[in-house]
């Protein structure tokens, strides 16, 4: 690729100065154009506003100011915008209770507790699943920050449960050093441990089975990398307790991949540790075993599309395959034959995906007699019981069309896992296997797939609603695709609704990474249903609803398939009369944010208002930022020909086009996001406004101490109440206050 500039405009020393000044922007701030053109593979490609990308320029600073400025005079000016923003802090800031992360060691519970009002969540004990009248608050970052800026990255109790080892980050940044907390009276310990969390490749720490220390996820400090490297190449580490941090002990990660991301996993019976790499965001893994003398054991490499293992009775490993089976099948071997024998089958593969899961929480569990596997169909998900020989037992009890995560190990063969729906909040549930008469451990005949006698308890971590949705029902529809594809959309409505084509309409999606949309209930989206919207959440190809395949058809090359698989659902929304172009709103975030552009360029005559999170936009360039690279194996890069043809074909920023007459649009980004360069945001904008035909509003709504996400409570709070207002005003939504 080659780049040369031209028409670069030269500012005077006074022009400059006054561009400095903060003005009261009540009208569309204006935007300089200072050409570029970049050639790619023979191809001239035209960028207005590259300027844009830095931001350690004071000009672009201060365009950004003017940009916030001008949303805030156009968002204060939108109807009912003060009752909204009342009763969206009414009920994002009720003093309802949540619990995440729930973890039992050594017989103690250590979860993490949401509590509003209070900004950031907080890590607490308790001596019982069934009883949180002797909860004790450990770790609260209300308390050593009370800005409300510093959050959880996130935890893990020592294994003897005398401490916890928490990642802490300021600002969104996600930028995370491992504190060292008593787990009883909540002092800190120890010392701190630098640079062990990041934005994208996150940050993993595992015990020594006799707590005297732990093996953690490094970033390069100091001088060790160049600065444009200082967020790649995770490496891992040994730290002893109560010793220096420059005395660590490295231990692998030399040889990875630059976009490395790490988890670990230790075997507190075996001191085997379980390292799992994954290339970048493109879903590919390695997997080495370290055993108690220091030796590691390749025993999976990139491609070969073992996704994810974990620890087994009797020195087994138990292993999620997708090698010939894009749903996934479980496979088993000897830790003492990883390299001398191939794995067996324990449960194939079937016409449900088996769902993998790599950030912090795995999706299959191996207890002394069971096996269990969370299985994901088309959005909604569940577990499955198996013994060891791969007999389907049962399925503990779960909520209709809902989602299930965990499962956590808590002793025995039981089980800890939580479950929700677009209707109920979550609640964590205690299975009983009730396997004190049966191994499992052979195949027969005579398992049938309802045998045996466990039971689901629901314990008292439970989340509290301040709202319901009694007079709500979820109905779920198939969109057909532009290539025949059925594509499932879950539609959440009033039962009082008609559907006569004249309701308003907000879509949702996201189709990308193998991440899939499940059901989950959000009380902030009572505030659109109580007005009569109808929102609608769509399963898109791209996430992994259906399996790998239904990934591998929304990346790379095939990215556009996602792009016409929303513009699909918004139509079947529109012939079931369930809403007009007139009266639609889309909204998306991050991958879902380049959902929005790309419906945004092309089709903004089925939207009249999108509201887009974080979002990528000029695909050309997202592989230059520090995440961005990150982000390869999903989406490719220019460097391959037919990737940018792919990219440049589809890009937002690339395809807007002038005397457009576009929807309303408010792009919302943080100044502290690691994961998506705020700069996208910054382009996409000016782009856009200097492009459209129409006199609805393109805003830009920074914030200066969030991050991926919207900040603490308040800002969450903020962002939330803006968003509605914006999209009740462009969809002809004549807000009624709530009393």
């Amino acid at each position: 690729m080659t780049t040369k500039p031209r028409d670069m405009t030269t500012l005077s020393i006074a022009t400059l100065f006054l561009s400095l000044i903060p003005i009261a922007c009540t009208s569309i701030p204006r935007t300089e154009r200072r050409t570029v053109t970049d050639t790619y593979h023979g191809q001239e490609v035209v960028d207005h506003y590259r300027w844009l990308e830095d931001w350690s320029d004071p000009r672009v600073k201060q365009w950004s100011s003017e940009q916030n400025i001008y949303a805030r005079t156009q968002i204060e000016k939108l109807p009912h915008i003060d009752d909204i923003r009342k009763r969206v802090a009414e009920i994002l800031s009720a003093k309802t209770v949540s619990y995440g992360s729930v973890k039992v060691i050594n017989g103690k519970v250590f979860t993490i507790k949401n509590q509003p009002p209070k900004q950031q969540r907080f890590i607490v004990t308790l001596n019982s699943l069934n009883d949180t009248s002797d909860e004790k608050i450990i770790v609260d970052p209300n308390v050593l920050d009370p800005s409300g800026h510093t959050s959880i990255d996130f935890f893990v109790p020592s294994p003897d449960a005398t401490m916890i080892a928490v990642s802490l980050s300021s600002g969104g940044s996600e930028s995370g050093d491992i504190h060292i907390f008593d787990a009883v009276t909540g002092k800190r310990l120890h010392e701190i441990i630098p640079r062990v969390n990041g934005g994208t490749a996150g940050g993993s720490l595992a015990w020594l089975p006799d707590s005297s220390g732990f093996y953690y996820t490094r970033y390069p400090r100091g001088n060790e990398r160049s600065a444009e490297d200082m967020s790649f190449y995770q490496q891992v580490y040994f730290h002893a307790l109560g010793t220096p941090t420059t005395t660590d002990r490295y231990e692998i990660g030399k040889d990875f991949p630059r976009i490395a991301e790490i988890q670990l996993n230790m075997n507190h019976e075996t001191n085997h540790l379980l390292v799992t790499v994954q290339d970048g965001d493109g879903g590919e893994f390695a997997h080495y075993l370290r055993n108690p003398d220091g030796l590691y054991t390749q025993f999976s490499t990139f491609g070969d599309k073992t996704v994810q293992a974990v620890f087994g009775p009797s020195d087994n490993l138990y292993m999620i395959s997708r090698a010939n089976a894009p749903r996934g099948k479980v496979l088993r071997i000897a830790i003492d034959r990883l390299t001398q024998s191939e794995p067996e089958i324990v449960v194939p593969e079937s016409s449900d995906t088996i769902v993998s899961s790599f950030f912090g929480s795995s999706t299959i569990a191996v207890t002394p007699n069971r096996l269990y596997l969370k299985y994901q169909m088309g959005g909604p998900s569940e577990f499955r019981v198996f013994d060891l020989g791969g007999n389907e037992l049962e399925k503990p009890s779960q909520l209709p069309v809902s989602s299930v995560y965990g499962p956590s190990l808590i002793g025995g063969d039981d089980i800890l896992f939580a479950n929700g729906s677009y209707l109920q909040p979550l609640a964590w549930y205690r299975y009983h296997a009730g396997t004190e008469n049966h191994t499992g451990t052979e195949k027969h005949a005579g398992s049938g797939k309802h045998a045996g006698s466990g039971r689901t308890e629901k314990t008292a971590l439970f989340s509290t609603s301040p709202v319901n949705f009694d007079d709500t029902k979820v109905v779920r529809e198939f969109a057909t695709s532009k290539d025949g594809t059925k594509i499932p959309v879950n539609i959440l409505m009033l039962k009082s609704v008609k559907r006569d084509g004249k309701n308003p309409c907000i879509v949702n999606g996201y189709g990308g990474y193998g991440i899939s949309l499940s059901p989950y209930q959000s009380a902030a989206r009572r505030v659109l249903l109580e007005q009569g919207v109808i929102f609608a959440i769509a399963n898109l190809r791209g996430g992994a609803e259906y399996g790998e395949e239904w990934h591998r058809q929304g990346n790379l090359t095939n990215k556009q398939n996602v792009f016409d698989d929303f513009t699909a659902v918004i139509e079947h929304l529109i012939e079931r009369k369930y809403t007009n172009s007139d009266k639609l709103g889309i909204t998306g975030g991050s991958n879902g944010g380049l959902l929005m552009g790309a419906t945004l360029v092309q089709h903004p005559e089925l939207v009249r208002a999108a509201v887009s999170y974080v979002g990528i936009y000029d695909m050309l360039r997202v592989e230059l930022s520090s995440n961005g690279a990150f982000n390869i194996p999903e989406f490719g890069t220019v460097k391959n020909p037919d990737h940018f043809r792919a990219m440049h074909a589809y890009s937002p920023y690339h395809n807007v086009r002038s005397g457009t007459p576009y929807p309303a649009t408010m792009f919302i980004t943080g100044e502290n996001d690691p994961r998506v360069d705020p700069m996208q945001s910054r382009k996409m904008t000016a782009c856009m406004q200097n492009a459209t035909y129409s006199e609805a509003p393109i805003l830009l709504r920074t914030s200066s101490d969030a991050g991926h996400g919207g900040g603490g409570l308040a800002g969450k709070t903020a962002q939330t109440a803006d968003a509605y207002a914006f999209l009740f005003h462009h969809l002809g939504v004549d807000y009624r206050p709530v009393k």
